[in-house]
């Protein structure tokens, strides 16, 4: 697959949504012939995107497509995958706006997927839908896929800073491709369905931020607690927790607030962080009796050689007695910073070496 840097200018690919436009094809965001992917609240008139790989897309006939977005804070960016090939990078703007995704292709049948890179900190998108030109089809969606796979996950599973090739591990939101992160490419691996619950800085027992994990697993709306999710619209075959990472860094600075607020004046145990990450399992059990769990943690120093993070995992693993749980631990990438686009990709390979040996669907 061609990837891309190349960043859409807004004043090349930026319409006015106005009347004119109206003898063009328009599939709203309700549409039966869109294929969606991740948690998205969906309203009569708009779907809203907030988590990391959160997509959109559609098969048609035709030379050229638009979606129409109203991004909140217009720091967004979303990947435009045409015909499964070529991957361009969206910048969003604030407000509604018209966004040409996609033009002078060849005539005849095309598919195109507007997928979120970005995380839920910098703002909901609401999707109104697709436009497509006059004389254009909108075509049946593909079917789908009979895998599914979901993720929870820290900033390596958002793909933070994957595509800081300067290896600074900037914040800027523009180096965060959730597509490039060893979650998409697993779940891309398997042509399975993809639903992604991750952020940066998010730990089971303590974050860099004053909530984890186990307060916002099961919202639609990330933050807001009365927005929860219908576990029954998506039950995968494979779950993929990959957490602790911040907490191993965090249980370690008694003077941060995080600290303060979840563990006092004192350093948790070994036996709470075990029980903190079996219960957060267990959760998730509930919520999917029948799932194939895979616990892992890695790449980042977490399970560097020493560490007893992996440990952790193992024995609250061995607690719960399932045949179902699985351990798999990613070797530490023995350079520093976030993982970036090559490391992605061979801890999505050890993944995948895994799944395919262990893992039946």
């Amino acid at each position: 697959m061609k990837h891309t840097g190349t960043l859409i200018t807004i004043t090349a690919l930026l319409f006015a949504f106005s009347a004119c436009q109206t003898t063009n094809v328009f599939i709203p965001s309700c549409s039966e012939q869109i294929h969606y992917m991740g948690r998205i609240a969906h309203s009569d008139s708009t779907s809203s995107f907030f988590w990391s790989g959160t997509s959109a897309q559609i098969n048609f006939e035709g030379t050229e497509v638009k979606a129409i977005l109203n991004d909140e804070n217009g720091k967004n960016y979303y990947n435009i995958i045409i015909d499964r090939d070529s991957v361009i990078m969206l910048r969003t703007q604030s407000g509604k706006k018209t966004y040409m995704l996609a033009e002078n292709l060849k005539p005849g049948k095309h598919n195109i997927k507007l997928f979120k890179r970005t995380e839920y900190d910098q703002g909901s998108t609401n999707f109104y839908g697709f436009e497509l030109s006059k004389n254009s089809k909108i075509l049946e969606p593909e079917p789908i896929s009979n895998k599914k796979i979901e993720f929870y996950g820290n900033s390596i599973t958002c793909g933070y800073a994957v595509e800081d090739y300067e290896g600074k591990d900037r914040p800027d939101s523009i180096y965060t491709n959730n597509y490039m992160s060893y979650a998409a490419i697993t779940a891309r691996h398997y042509d399975a369905e993809y639903h992604c619950i991750s952020k940066s800085g998010i730990g089971i027992t303590v974050s860099w931020f004053p909530y984890i994990m186990p307060d916002i697993y099961d919202q639609l709306i990330p933050l807001n607690e009365k927005s929860i999710w219908d576990f029954s619209q998506f039950t995968p075959d494979v779950v993929v927790i990959h957490l602790l990472q911040n907490d191993s860094w965090l249980v370690n600075m008694p003077n941060h607030p995080s600290f303060k607020k979840y563990f006092g004046n004192e350093k948790p145990s070994e036996e709470f962080i075990i029980e903190a990450y079996k219960n957060f399992v267990a959760k998730l059990r509930e919520k999917y009796p029948d799932t194939q769990i895979i616990c892992t943690m890695g790449g980042m120093d977490a399970t560097r050689d020493g560490s007893p993070w992996p440990g952790y995992v193992q024995t609250a693993v061995e607690r719960l007695n399932d045949s179902k749980i699985f351990t798999y631990f990613m070797p530490f990438k023995q350079t520093g910073g976030h993982p970036n686009v090559e490391e992605q990709k061979a801890m999505a390979e050890g993944l995948i070496q895994f799944i395919d040996e262990n893992i039946i669907w």
